[in-house]
């Protein structure tokens, strides 16, 4: 099983929520693979739960597994860094702080392990005080280039830039895309992405030159009566896509 993504021409690949092992085998062959489907850890009591179920996800998407927090919730960082340890996804979501731990114990490079960042309503800066004693600490602000810089010592793949609340910090976004692209490294912009605003937040990503993307579309995508993410919607993020690398 593949390690690395399949992303649509080496740029883009989808970050989306699965309900179920059948929502994530129906959301994979939607997005013809070009798919990372995040599993929740905080949906688990244990380690050894997590681990007997997320197997399953593995084997019916190729590996297309990411792993996550929940809501980005600093509090899942250690459960996330083990189970990951033992799984070997070929995505994880982490805390700024958890980033080191994870590459640690994976033991490999190839796994995407993001860190998790903040806007700060300053073009340029980030919040990196996203762990889960510094996200309860007065806010920890550096420059965009300093946060993917320490990303990088600690193993890191990505920026991933949440909460975005969709274009609401476009400035301050479009600066992270920049600075992505400038230092070699990828980007996961996070939050508030829905089918009216996916095209506009992945074309500045890719007009900026950042070499890979996973944009997450979580919860405007999911179907309310049944908790699943809806196939019918990945296809058309899909087509989205294409369109962007036309």
């Amino acid at each position: 099983m593949s390690l690395i993504p399949n992303y649509l021409e080496e740029r883009i690949c989808l970050n989306v929520l699965a309900n179920s092992v059948e929502n994530a085998k129906a959301c994979y062959e939607a997005a013809e693979g070009h798919v990372v489907l995040g599993v929740l850890s905080k949906n688990y009591d244990s380690d050894e739960a997590a681990i007997e179920d997320m197997k399953k996800y593995q084997e019916e998407t190729d590996n297309a597994l990411s792993v996550g927090l929940g809501a980005g919730d600093p509090n899942q960082s250690q459960m996330v860094s083990r189970i990951s340890a033992v799984l070997q996804p070929q995505h994880v979501n982490q805390v700024f702080t958890g980033v080191g731990t994870s590459r640690a114990l994976l033991g490999q490079k190839d796994t995407v392990i993001n860190g998790l960042v903040s806007p700060t309503g300053k073009v340029g800066y980030v919040n990196i005080a996203t762990g889960p004693l510094s996200s309860q600490a007065p806010s920890g602000e550096v420059p965009i280039e300093t946060a993917i810089q320490l990303l990088k010592d600690m193993g890191g793949s990505s920026i991933k830039y949440f909460p975005m609340k969709g274009l609401a910090h476009k400035e301050e976004y479009q600066a992270v895309a920049k600075a992505c692209a400038e230092y070699d490294f990828y980007l996961e912009p996070t939050g508030g992405i829905d089918l009216s605003n996916f095209e506009e937040i992945v074309q500045i990503a890719v007009d900026a030159g950042v070499k890979k993307i996973i944009p997450h579309v979580y919860s405007s995508i999911i179907d309310s009566a049944t908790g699943d993410t809806k196939p019918e919607d990945v296809r058309t993020l899909l087509a989205m896509m294409e369109k962007i690398l036309k």
